[in-house]
């Protein structure tokens, strides 16, 4: 599920709550039935694996050692073999751990903070604009290989981010937030077709066209990347858009 929205509308904040890193004045927040008020909230942070935009990581351990950092603070061992296979699921090399933090690129540390995240297998992780640092082609990869982690398929992941196009490539849910009041909540494609209000739809105004292009299905693709795909002819990918067109009406 993907949080959404402009700067300052309350997705950091949601995500906070959840972590019981700020408090609630009111209402309750539940996982699997249970208030999250009910639990030290060491146990529960220890439940919940977390990705900064900044990474967190840190600058005096060497990459082996952040990694294992979860571990320690959860009282469970994070062993070599464990090790090795998160790095296996995020694509980087074995070498890499005894690297610092300052020798790594932006793309490394984000999937080393991933790896940290994943590293005592928790049901649920928060993720806070984990790509917005990034350049455009580093981020654009590390989303085509977030979608492809097998691994991540039976956890429960909560998204945040203010690009809407991330937002619709990474989301099986939306929620569309504004000044702290939900003005949506569904699939990407039911955002894009059937907004609820005016709100909506003028968020999602300037990003119409790509979103629709990202939504619509091709050969068992998105139309966007069967675009993309140096593969296909000229003559496909033109009749692909006009097909595209002719069902926009």
């Amino acid at each position: 599920m993907v949080l959404l929205g402009p700067s300052g509308c309350g997705k950091t904040t949601l995500l906070r709550l959840i972590n019981r890193l700020e408090e609630l004045n009111s209402g309750t927040i539940s996982i699997d039935g249970e208030d999250i008020n009910q639990q030290p909230k060491e146990q529960l942070r220890r439940s919940i694996g977390y990705v900064i935009q900044d990474t967190g990581l840190l600058p005096h351990l060497n990459i082996k050692q952040n990694i294992e950092l979860v571990g320690k603070i959860s009282e469970r061992e994070i062993s070599r073999e464990k090790v090795n296979e998160l790095l296996e699921l995020i694509g980087l090399p074995n070498d890499i751990l005894s690297k610092r933090v300052s020798q790594l690129s932006g793309g490394q540390q984000q999937r080393i903070g991933l790896a940290r995240a994943l590293a005592t297998d928790p049901e649920i992780i928060l993720m806070d604009e984990p790509f917005s640092a990034l350049d455009n082609i580093t981020r654009s990869q590390l989303q085509d290989d977030f979608l492809n982690l097998k691994h991540l398929d039976n956890k429960t992941i909560l998204l945040v981010t203010h690009d809407v196009q991330e937002a619709f490539k990474l989301g099986d849910k939306i929620v569309l937030l504004e000044a702290g009041q939900i003005q949506q909540y569904g699939t990407p494609l039911e955002l894009l077709n059937k907004p609820q209000n005016e709100q909506v739809e003028l968020f999602l105004k300037n990003d119409k066209f790509i979103l629709g292009l990202q939504t619509s299905s091709h050969n068992g693709a998105s139309l966007f990347d069967y675009l993309n795909n140096g593969e296909v002819s000229t003559k496909d990918k033109q009749a692909a858009m006009d097909n595209f067109f002719k069902e926009l009406g």
